[in-house]
């Protein structure tokens, strides 16, 4: 051969992806008819108990999804729960898998290889009675975590659903005022055009922010300081800002932090580190910073469009929530405007 080919396939690399709580429910049924179905319901079935069977090989199908599927990752599955329940109105059974883990990438395959074990089980032990099966309805319901955090399936679920695995997404900045300020010499001057302020902005609106402000400004202490002090006197809540936290000499916005003063939230910027060096070890050189001014909320963030939006994923689960606590709210307790 002339020279070498490329596979048609690969398995996705996740190298760079960073850990995080995922969670998946996959849902489906079993069309028994009239004749299976009683049978089932009440566990009179002659090879056994279908609903008690199903339920384990789930369990089993969700731990096996990697060896059914040859490009699924294999995951470190944290939990597994398969639920099986009879809906009359229809004489079919419905299942659910739920499945859990801290992973770099979603477990919805494993919950709908749990679902399909479980029905096919159920398929095995009724058609001794009943051949006229039918397996349908399969999908996933939500999955949760990662970059997208919690998506839901178009169709929805029915109020029972949302009660039992309770899908939340995170909670949104509900108009709160925002304001972006981006830190370097050359874009203040024009040399070069700003990328990491519009993704900030768009990230802010996308949780439900308004942006009142985005500047361009030039790096150092001053005029960075009091623009975030005009901020927090006009009302604004939460300002991000980027550029300006490396060891470079002109890199002073944490210094520009410190002497608007307030109160500095170490454990926020500790964590963008950490998280972030899921992605880079180069993260560790970073001196993003966190402070309180005030009622505003000011990260200082990395200046490059890549770690900006690496930080906007690792902010979004807890920038609302770290507002509602500004406001004096508890963990269980919300604004008026919240959903």
């Amino acid at each position: 051969m002339s020279g070498a080919m490329n596979a048609a396939f690969h398995m996705a690399d996740v190298r760079d992806k960073r850990i995080t709580r995922r969670r998946a429910v996959a849902v489906g049924e079993l069309f028994a008819g009239p004749v299976a179905y009683p049978l089932i319901v009440e566990r009179r079935l002659p090879k056994g108990d279908a609903l008690m069977m199903a339920e384990i090989a789930g369990l089993q199908g969700a731990k096996m999804a990697s060896a059914l599927m040859p490009l699924c990752h294999p995951l470190p599955l944290e939990l597994v729960h398969v639920y099986c329940a009879a809906v009359p109105e229809r004489q079919a059974i419905r299942v659910w898998c739920e499945c859990a883990s801290e992973a770099r990438t979603g477990v919805e395959m494993e919950a709908l290889a749990g679902v399909n074990a479980a029905l096919l089980t159920l398929y095995d032990l009724s058609k001794p009675v009943e051949p006229a099966l039918e397996i349908g309805s399969i999908r996933l319901l939500f999955k949760e975590g990662g970059k997208r955090g919690l998506w839901l399936h178009p169709q929805g679920m029915d109020d029972e659903e949302r009660e039992r695995f309770k899908p939340r997404p995170p909670r949104g900045l509900q108009g709160a005022r925002c304001a972006v300020l981006t830190l370097s010499d050359r874009a203040s001057q024009g040399t070069y055009a700003d990328q990491s302020g519009p993704l900030l902005v768009e990230g802010l609106k996308a949780m439900g922010g308004v942006v009142d402000a985005a500047q361009v400004l030039a790096d150092g202490i001053e005029p960075l300081a009091g623009t975030l002090q005009a901020l927090a006197d006009s009302g604004v809540r939460a300002c991000l800002c980027t550029g300006g936290t490396g060891l470079g000499p002109r890199d002073l916005t944490p210094e520009a932090l410190q002497a608007v003063g307030g109160r500095r939230v170490e454990g926020l910027a500790e964590m963008l580190r950490s998280l972030s060096a899921q992605h880079t070890p180069l993260a560790w050189l970073s001196r993003a910073d966190v402070v309180q001014v005030g009622g505003m909320l000011v990260f200082a963030l990395p200046g490059s469009p890549r770690a900006v939006g690496q930080c906007l994923e690792i902010i979004r689960p807890v920038l609302g929530h770290a507002l509602a606590m500004m406001d004096g709210l508890g963990h269980g307790q919300h604004r008026e405007t919240d959903a």
